[in-house]
């Protein structure tokens, strides 16, 4: 851990313990390993918890290039599927349930576009919303299955 304050986004010890597994593509004393691995994931934590631009990371986190490259790697290589699959599965057995579900539920909404989105949003004819729309597949526990977002 760095000598910095902790941010509220920060990983706790527990988490790590369970996402570090995830996240390992490279050993930990890599030569090629500028930034601490926990560092770069509550680099990430942060833009995703406070919806800042990669740009505007504060100074005391690893620069913003390494966080957004790393997060990159991780997102290419599937470790965050991996992990929430892994999740869904200890929380379907511990709620005395088969580990893969055998029942989908499926639902999708429209969201708003912004004016920053520009000719990127589609129109939904049926909701007469101009916006992304966006697929969701959930367990009967409302557990995450799979996600799509259309324009």
């Amino acid at each position: 851990m760095s000598a910095r304050k902790p941010y509220p986004s920060d990983v706790s010890d527990e988490e790590w313990a369970l996402v570090a597994p995830y996240l390992t593509l490279l050993p930990e004393r890599s030569g090629q390993r500028d930034h601490s691995l926990r560092e770069v994931f509550n680099g990430l934590r942060y833009v995703v918890k406070t919806g800042a631009p990669w740009r505007w990371m504060p100074n005391d986190l690893p620069p913003w290039a390494a966080v957004y490259q790393q997060t990159q790697h991780w997102l290419a290589a599937g470790c965050f599927e991996a992990l929430a699959e892994d999740l869904r599965t200890v929380l379907r057995l511990a709620a005395g349930r088969k580990a893969q579900p055998s029942a989908a539920i499926l639902d999708s909404r429209t969201l708003r576009s912004s004016p920053e989105s520009g000719e990127r949003a589609g129109y939904d004819g049926a909701k007469r919303k101009k916006g992304s729309k966006l697929h969701l597949a959930v367990d009967t526990l409302g557990h995450l299955l799979a996600l799509h977002v259309t324009v």
